[in-house]
């Protein structure tokens, strides 16, 4: 009887903190997810059929074999776009979480050219897979909404419960939902988005995550009870569970290093990046980067990684082979710099401001600020589309 009264009261004390974590975390303002702001402040050659459905050397079966063994992202390379979006019209697709709209900016003019009405709560903007659709996740609308890049029209919305964030396995067999209040993994149909499998979480916030260099499985960050989970991809089964060695922790984003060896995990409560192997889920090490340490962007040149730190309107640059940061770029009128993408070239650095209604543009060499563009309310997980790379993996564009 001592057991199941203990174990209630541990249950409710989780619920609970759950709850004050969502005035604080990664999720927009809305009904159901509400945060307080926290401070003032050459193309390259079509893939052949049969190497894209060959089995990688001891990796995910039906994985695209990696271009270069030592570099996840050598399929990123500088305007090195697919055939497959070839003729897309570059845009900034944004997700208006308050306003329930998506802001398209021309990245040539720095102005939004449209605005197109989505469901409740659009929290990302995701590429799929084989690169022809973005998907809008309608978190508290329960709907994802399909826009063709090539046209720039949104379909008819498809309902999928509690879609927070949305990616792909490597071989583009799922699709699978980060079902953050359900407390879900859901596995879906990439096309369909008919569900497959259903993964229920000991922990709360499922948000982000990334999968290793073989495929075979991804670390998942949970925001709301401060955990990493990490899961068998195609058992589709958690198999670890870690929490952060840090009070009150809220981890965000989640990138696997260029060599393939390291995840990094920005947590906007630590105020830096967790560095994991994620091979032996060891506890990991804390990097300072900066207040609210939040999304994580890797260089085309697989050299550096931004970090946008939404806490202090800055921009960390940290170095893959040196291991330590090397520069620190400031807004110049602040701001609260969270989700987004590289431009094709690698030459500009787009963040939605969540708190501020804007977006900024940045430019990578110098960190000089060269637009500041006026959106929808709590703006978040835009792409940058299209962008280099084969295959789409999900969030707002990490590709390979």
């Amino acid at each position: 009887m001592t057991t199941l009264s203990q174990r209630s009261k541990s249950l409710l004390a989780a619920a609970a903190l759950a709850v004050l974590a969502a005035l604080a975390g990664c999720a927009g303002a809305g009904t159901d997810r509400t945060e307080a702001r926290s401070t003032k402040a050459a193309p390259p050659a079509a893939v052949p059929k049969a190497k894209a459905k060959a089995k990688a050397a001891g990796g995910l079966p039906g994985m695209p074999p990696l271009l270069d063994p030592k570099d996840v992202y050598a399929a990123d390379r500088p305007n090195r776009l697919s055939p497959v979006v070839k003729g897309f019209p570059s845009r900034v697709y944004v997700p208006n979480t308050n306003s329930n709209t998506v802001s398209v900016i021309d990245p040539k003019t720095y102005k939004v050219i449209e605005t197109i009405k989505v469901g409740v709560q659009p929290q990302h903007v995701v590429p799929s897979w084989d690169l022809k659709t973005l998907w809008v996740n309608n978190n508290r609308g329960h709907t994802l909404t399909p826009i063709d890049p090539r046209t720039g029209v949104a379909g008819k919305p498809v309902e999928v419960h509690d879609p927070y964030n949305l990616y792909f396995t490597p071989n583009g067999k799922y699709a699978v939902v980060m079902a953050s209040l359900d407390r879900e993994l859901v596995f879906r149909d990439p096309h369909t988005m008919e569900r497959v499998h259903t993964e229920p979480v000991s922990c709360y916030g499922v948000n982000h995550a990334d999968f290793s260099a073989d495929g075979r499985y991804f670390v998942v960050s949970c925001e709301f009870s401060g955990e990493l989970l990490k899961v068998d991809t195609e058992k589709m089964k958690v198999i670890g569970q870690q929490r952060l060695p840090f009070r009150g922790a809220m981890p965000q984003d989640v990138k696997l290093s260029p060599d393939g060896r390291t995840f990094y995990i920005a947590d906007m409560m630590a105020h830096g990046m967790w560095v994991l192997n994620g091979d032996t889920f060891a506890p990991p090490r804390l990097l300072p980067t900066g207040k609210g340490c939040h999304g994580l962007y890797v260089s085309r040149d697989s050299k550096e990684m931004y970090v946008s730190n939404r806490g202090e309107g800055s921009v960390s640059v940290y170095d893959f082979a040196r291991g330590t940061l090397t520069k620190k770029w400031h807004l110049p009128d602040g701001g609260s710099p969270d989700m987004g993408g590289v431009s094709a070239d690698g030459k500009v650095l787009w963040l939605s401001g969540r708190y501020d209604s804007e977006v900024y543009a940045i430019d990578t060499t110098t960190g000089k600020q060269l637009a500041r563009i006026p959106v929808g309310g709590g703006p978040h997980g835009l792409a940058v589309y299209p962008q280099p790379g084969r295959y789409s993996l999900g969030h707002t564009g990490v590709f390979r």
